[in-house]
């Protein structure tokens, strides 16, 4: 897509290089550099963020609603067309297992673009309360709904497409404009967007801007800056309560999707190797990079030692694995700062008494890349750092409970309220999901991910929903009209 050139930004409806140069992007697999994309300084951020102003101010964007819908089918279409290319990009740049991008690495949220176009043209912009005679006032009063203006979507590098398209294409849908800003460790999937929107769409000039840049102090210039009028953010906790802080100077709105440390809860009448297995699987799918991701595995403490040995058995066989090859669950992290931040967790675990029941440090075989084996520790209770703070690495801890009432206690005993999954029988699994603070549940395998499923969390896990109609509305605003009678 970009050939031997870096990828360039989006300014304003043209494609451009960055004021700062270039940076280099990564393979996570081999450490190797890939390519390189345009470094945007601060000037680039000001002339997108004018841009997107100029658009939603001067412009019909906000109010054409089958324009908009057009634009959003037209961006997927090309998206699909280049999904060969795409799918590749992906692997290479985010170290993503191939199996995920037929799913919600790529295809998934690329396919959502047109759930979001359909739910434009069908959502009701207007709502008549008729007429009313408030302080004996004789009123025809109405509700309606219009876009919040300028967006500041600001995105991690864990499931850029996911992410990206999640935050761009209903803010777009809703009518609003953007200025994307990526992570520096995916700045090509980004530019990708930025290319297939100014090449082969009709997407007025400044309606989307896309800003890739080495310089993470461009996402607090987004969140301060007076033009934009919703920041939204995904990433972690800490970042996400500075984001709060900046954008409180100007009172904008902020949608945060911020960290996990989710529990996966076996009942006592689960089946204990059935569900064990999944446990596996899923938290060490990406190599745990996500925040919704289960890596407290919460078991009966009779069959504690039991359970120990299905999760390691099975880890053992998942990976770690070449992203490229189908059979991949768990492939790299993304770089070697993410790598040592997962290590200093590994010691940790040992410093607080937990054990290794399977990996713990770098595999042997791979020396070049960014590389943690799957890991189970064992040892450890509910009020270790481990068990509380979000390691986002392929590292499960195990815990023990003494039942229904137990486990839900434990699992809500966290500062996050991300997800969640419960396996046991029907109606003892839906019981205790309907108790946990979370805000997406699994229960024996159901998959919650969907364009209309609304995703986000409890307490410290984020501010708002992504996704779904509630995702859609939280890019508009609410305005009432009162025409006399």
């Amino acid at each position: 897509m970009f050939g031997n050139a870096p990828s360039p930004l989006l300014l304003d409806g043209r494609l451009e290089p960055g004021s700062g140069g270039v940076f280099d992007t990564l393979d996570p697999a081999t450490g190797e550099v890939v390519g390189q994309a345009a470094d945007a300084r601060p000037e680039d951020l000001d002339r997108a963020l004018a841009a997107a102003r100029r658009a939603f101010d001067e412009t019909d964007w906000p109010s054409d609603v089958k324009f908009r819908a057009h634009c959003l089918r037209q961006l997927r279409d090309a998206l699909r067309r280049h999904s060969d290319e795409l799918r590749e990009l992906t692997i290479r740049e985010a170290g993503a297992p191939r199996f995920l991008t037929f799913g919600a690495q790529l295809d998934g949220p690329v396919a959502d673009l047109g759930w979001f176009a359909d739910l434009a043209e069908s959502y009701a912009w207007e709502t008549d309360l008729g007429r009313a005679e408030p302080m004996g006032m004789a009123s025809h009063r109405r509700i309606v709904r219009e876009a919040a203006g300028v967006v500041a979507a600001i995105t991690p590098w864990n499931f850029p497409h996911q992410i990206n398209l999640a935050k761009v294409g209903p803010a777009l849908a809703a009518g609003n404009t953007v200025v994307l800003k990526p992570a520096p460790d995916t700045p090509w999937c980004a530019a990708a967007l930025g290319v297939l929107a100014a090449e082969e769409t009709d997407l007025p000039p400044g309606v989307l801007n896309v800003v890739t840049s080495s310089d993470h102090g461009l996402g607090a210039l987004l969140t301060a800056d007076e033009r934009v009028d919703l920041v939204s953010f995904t990433g972690s906790t800490a970042t996400g309560r500075a984001v709060m802080t900046s954008a409180a100077t100007t009172l904008k709105r902020v949608f945060l999707e911020l960290g996990g440390k989710s529990a996966f809860i076996v009942l006592d009448d689960a089946d204990l190797r059935a569900a064990c297995s999944y446990a596996a699987f899923a938290g060490v799918t990406h190599a745990g990079q996500g925040c919704a991701i289960t890596t407290r595995v919460l078991v009966p403490r009779d069959r504690y030692d039991e359970a120990a040995a299905i999760i390691a058995k099975t880890l053992a066989r998942l990976g770690p694995g070449d992203p490229s090859d189908d059979r991949t669950v768990c492939g790299p992290l993304i770089s070697a700062a993410q790598r040592d931040r997962v290590e200093g967790y590994l010691r940790l675990a040992v410093a607080e008494g937990g054990v290794f029941a399977c990996g713990g440090g770098r595999p042997p075989d791979r020396p070049d890349g960014f590389w943690i084996e799957p890991t189970l520790i064992t040892g450890l209770t509910n009020d270790s750092r481990t068990a509380r703070e979000e390691i986002f690495g392929p590292v499960l801890v195990l815990l023990a409970h003494d039942g229904d009432d137990d486990a839900v206690r434990i699992a809500n005993d966290s500062p996050f309220g991300l997800s969640g999954a419960v396996h046991g029988s029907p109606d003892r699994a839906n019981a205790v999901a309907a108790r946990l603070r979370t805000g997406t549940v699994s229960v024996n395998g159901g998959v919650w991910y969907g364009a209309d499923v609304p995703f986000g969390g409890y307490k410290q896990s984020g501010i708002g929903r992504e996704m779904g109609v509630a995702g859609f509305e939280e890019y508009l605003e609410t305005k009432a009209i009162a025409e006399g009678a």
